[in-house]
């Protein structure tokens, strides 16, 4: 393998540099990685063993979707700098399946769905006069925003924390971010593992407050093999049919990651191939992913965000990444290192990489019109759809399935008003003229 910079797509980078850019993303996506899998087994009443099991199967599964998604296989995968994990998309789905029919029936409906889902990622290319510039931007967006209360949460301590938001959580956050800040005015690695070291002077800081209890990660084994079918596999159609819908949805969310990450770190649109792939790809993590007992597996926006803050795109970088995540799935103990840590150290890093989603959803925006038809398209798409996303509570007189789609956040919602806006209202005039003038080129 050449050569290659840590911003080249291609190319092998010095080990003492690729190493804790590969780290800095795992870090980008820990928490959120595990916490759904907390949420539907806290809910379930699992044994701690179990909960356990599962957890670490969740970092192993999501190393090995990565490297998929890094280095394609008879066209699975985008072959992008795409971080995998656990996808939060699910939860509201999950909960409802397993509190009727159990975690067996949330595993062999995933299983299903995804399936549905690869199939569908092999005709993203007839299918892509749906995703037209103006929509995938418009989803980037809405990725950006439904996630900035998530950071927020992050930076107060983590949603339902006893002392959320107390002067500790808020220090520390506001730490991470000023030496992000500082540290960004730095060319070469300081500037480069901004993210990963504002982190580490965050963590330090909260251990310094004793604010770190160590005892998880004492008790953790410091070897352990990952289990499949450590959970049963049930099938019930309802819940095959609900899981189905939401594979579909996130679809259009693993879209909008593939897009952000070619906008914001390529400065390009991504390719129908880099689409295609990428979906399947998400479908394959997710069957996998149902084997070894954990929820669908999808892109994750706190990388795209890490991407569009750094540049940092080397698919060498976050292959290491993704072989620590395999590494955390064989020792417990070094996932546990990552776990205690209080949420508002990610806190400080999140609002920023979240907000730069945003940024590069704006600037993919700013190629196209945004007045007359388009500005239209804009309005709607993101005043209903993060509208609903900040007040999903307008959807609980629906039935439950429209709830659980939509209210979820504002990126589905979104995706589809610019859709049937992008399909039903009549081009501007000077949009006819560009369509006819590149028909004659052609």
């Amino acid at each position: 393998m050449k050569q290659g910079s840590v911003y080249e797509l291609e190319g092998r980078v010095a080990l003492s540099k690729a190493i804790p850019l590969g780290i800095q993303h795992v870090l980008a996506m820990f928490l959120g990685n595990i916490s759904p899998l907390i949420i539907i087994s806290g809910m379930l009443q699992m044994p701690i063993e179990t909960k356990t099991m599962l957890i670490q199967n969740s970092m192993f599964i999501a190393g090995i979707a990565t490297l998929i998604q890094l280095y394609p296989v008879f066209k699975v995968g985008a072959g992008l700098p795409i971080v995998m994990g656990t996808s939060s998309g699910f939860i509201g789905t999950a909960k409802a399946i397993g509190a009727q029919y159990g975690y067996g029936s949330i595993l062999g409906a995933a299983l299903v769905g995804s399936i549905i889902e690869m199939f569908l990622g092999f005709f993203i290319k007839p299918l892509k006069k749906l995703f037209p510039p103006i929509v995938t931007s418009l989803v980037v967006v809405s990725i950006g925003l439904s996630l900035l209360p998530v950071g927020i949460k992050y930076f107060g301590g983590g949603a339902g924390a006893s002392d959320f938001g107390s002067w500790q959580h808020l220090l520390l956050g506001t730490t991470v971010i000023i030496s992000i800040l500082i540290l960004k005015q730095f060319k070469g690695f300081l500037g480069e593992s901004s993210i990963l070291i504002g982190i580490i002077i965050g963590y330090i800081l909260s251990i310094t407050l004793g604010m770190v209890d160590f005892t998880q990660v004492k008790e953790a084994a410091w070897i352990s093999l990952p289990k499949p079918f450590a959970v049963g596999l049930e099938f019930n159609i309802e819940a095959i049919i609900a899981m189905t819908i939401m594979f579909i949805a996130t679809t259009v969310e693993t879209i909008g990651d593939i897009s952000a990450i070619a906008n914001g770190g390529l400065d390009r649109e991504a390719t129908d191939s880099e689409l295609s792939g990428g979906v399947v790809a998400d479908g394959v993590a997710s069957f996998i992913g149902s084997i070894f007992g954990i929820l669908p597996n999808t892109s994750f926006s706190q990388n795209v965000g890490l991407v569009a803050v750094t540049k940092v795109v080397n698919k060498f970088v976050i292959m290491t990444g993704a072989i620590f995540l395999i590494l955390c799935g064989f020792c417990p103990k070094l996932s546990a290192v990552f776990s205690v840590m209080p949420q508002s150290v990610l806190g400080g890093a999140a609002v920023i990489m979240f907000a730069m989603i945003f940024v590069s959803g704006l600037q993919s925006l700013a190629r196209e019109r945004i007045d007359g038809r388009n500005g239209l398209i804009i309005a709607l798409a993101i005043g209903i759809g993060v509208g609903i996303g900040n007040v999903p509570e307008v959807l609980d007189q629906m039935p439950t399935w429209v709830s659980n789609i939509f209210a979820q956040n504002g990126i589905i919602m979104t995706f589809v008003i610019a859709t049937i806006l992008n399909l039903i209202l009549p081009k501007d005039i000077e949009e006819v003229k560009v369509s006819e003038k590149n028909i004659k080129v052609c």
